[in-house]
């Protein structure tokens, strides 16, 4: 078991570490002409097509203006849709255009390009290490309280 002093060493070394991974990453996007917090936000909506802008907004930790703001940006951009629902036509759901889902498409083909090319320079041990600690890494996520 790893005592507390050896997590706080642990995170303090990995946390600039993944700052600066996220950063890297975040940047693949700007030549798709969006910023990460919109490619998460049309993650989500391919991920659940129909999803509300008040369950969007709850599940990102932000006001509906706010998000109804985040969202009129990426539609003007043509990226995403409001649709009405055909059994409650009060109801707006969000759905991905053709073009959002090619941008979404094209910013993990860049993610990916990018971390693969730098992994391709780490020795066959380091790259054995890291494959090693993505499931921990994942199960870290997943421990986090909803």
């Amino acid at each position: 078991m790893i005592t507390t002093l050896d997590t706080v060493s642990v995170a303090n070394r990995l946390r600039p570490v993944l700052l600066q991974l996220n950063r890297h990453l975040r940047r693949e996007l700007a030549p798709l002409g969006i910023t990460g917090g919109q490619a998460a936000l049309l993650h989500v909506v391919r991920t659940s097509p129909g999803i509300g802008v008040r369950e969007l907004a709850v599940r990102e930790g932000v006001s509906t203006a706010a998000m109804s703001t985040a969202l009129t940006r990426l539609e003007s951009a043509g990226l995403l849709q409001r649709t009405r629902a055909q059994a409650d036509r009060r109801r707006v759901g969000l759905e991905l255009t053709d073009a959002g889902q090619r941008v979404l498409r094209s910013a993990r083909s860049r993610r990916t390009a990018w971390l693969a090319s730098r992994l391709g320079r780490l020795t066959e041990v380091e790259l054995a290490a890291i494959d090693t600690v993505i499931d921990p890494l994942t199960r870290l996520l997943e421990a986090e309280p909803a």
